[in-house]
């Protein structure tokens, strides 16, 4: 009956907090009420803060928001069409482009919910087991993405420094396989995540996070229990992935810089260079902002909490947005494929 009432009575407290939006009487209340003698405590729901100091100009923030989420959305959806419209993209490049692409409508769509729901309408609530599904599938897909760029700089190695092997090395058997193996790469390491935060007791009182969205390292310090393995667990992630795919796209294009140099025409190198150059920029738009918000995380908790918020969002949403561009300005096939599916809209 006990853990009854105190349900009962959290969900009376989070409906008079949708009314009055006061954090401190939400607060307050939580750990002077629910807060009955168990063991353990897992809170019914968490408070999203969206960008701390921010929150009275949230409507205005949410314009920049609400353009960047159609941009990514409008792009990468043009890519997919582009790609699978024209068959002269039927080739290993673009079939590992279209899964960037994905990747990144995957990523932007796990975010977008609960960020503009906070920012347009201030619902700050989201419910624990909502929490963790969302952080499994924002934390899977960015795992994904540094995946396939991985593959990408493979695939620019193949076509570089064996063109002549490079359709008989990259089959289509081969690709599905290298995509099935990136999927099955990210839900494997990112699995276990939400079961460490499951066994974790939390205080009625600690729920705010410091983001519009559930992110692991928030969420994890939220608990009133020893994080130790999930700190550790998480790095592991980073170094095992992040980590490793950074350093081996580093390597492949060593090669690659290695092989074109060997090459006698000046041209033909500058002609080899020009198409890297889409993901050499791609790389570094997802990269340096992850790089940043592991830096910060691990050595900047002095920094206010504002610039914590801000390199998220860079890591999270900004990829999305600049990857189409990047692509559609630098990729002649990509930009008329795109123009023509436009227009085929344009027409229907």
């Amino acid at each position: 009956m006990t853990n009854v009432f105190s349900v009962s009575f959290c969900l009376h407290i989070l409906k008079r907090l949708l009314h009055s939006g006061d954090l401190t009487y939400l607060s307050s209340m939580l750990s002077s009420q629910m807060y009955v003698n168990t063991s353990f405590y897992q809170p019914p729901a968490f408070m999203m803060i969206g960008i701390p100091g921010l929150e009275a100009i949230h409507r205005w923030i949410s314009i920049p928001f609400s353009s960047m989420y159609t941009v990514a959305l409008t792009g990468n959806c043009l890519i997919l069409l582009a790609v699978r419209r024209t068959p002269s993209l039927h080739q290993p490049m673009y079939y590992f482009l279209s899964m960037l692409a994905l990747t990144d409508v995957g990523l932007t769509l796990s975010t977008l919910p609960t960020t503009l729901a906070v920012l347009w309408f201030d619902h700050r609530l989201i419910g624990f087991d909502a929490c963790l599904v969302q952080m499994f599938f924002l934390h899977c897909f960015s795992v994904v993405e540094s995946s396939v760029l991985l593959a990408m700089s493979f695939d620019r190695f193949v076509a570089i420094s064996n063109p002549l092997r490079y359709a008989t090395v990259l089959t289509d058997n081969v690709i599905i396989r290298i995509g099935m193996a990136i999927v099955a790469r990210a839900t494997l390491s990112l699995f276990p995540v939400p079961f460490l935060i499951k066994r974790l007791n939390f205080c009625p009182g600690k729920i705010l996070l410091s983001h519009s969205f559930c992110f692991h390292p928030d969420v994890m310090r939220q608990a009133c229990a020893d994080i130790t393995i999930n700190i550790l667990y998480g790095l592991y992630v980073v170094l095992s992935t992040g980590g490793i795919d950074s350093l081996l796209i580093v390597l492949s294009y060593t090669l690659i810089l290695y092989t074109v140099l060997g090459l006698a025409s000046p041209k033909e190198r500058l002609r080899a260079l020009n198409t890297c150059v889409s993901h050499i920029l791609a790389v570094f738009v997802f990269f340096i902002p992850v790089i940043t918000m592991s830096m910060i995380h691990r050595f900047g908790r002095h920094l206010s909490p504002i610039v914590h918020t801000l390199v998220a969002y860079v890591y999270l949403v900004v990829p999305p947005v600049l990857n189409p561009i990047i692509y559609s300005v630098k990729s002649k096939p990509i930009r008329d494929a795109m123009l023509r599916v436009l227009r085929g809209k344009s027409q229907s």
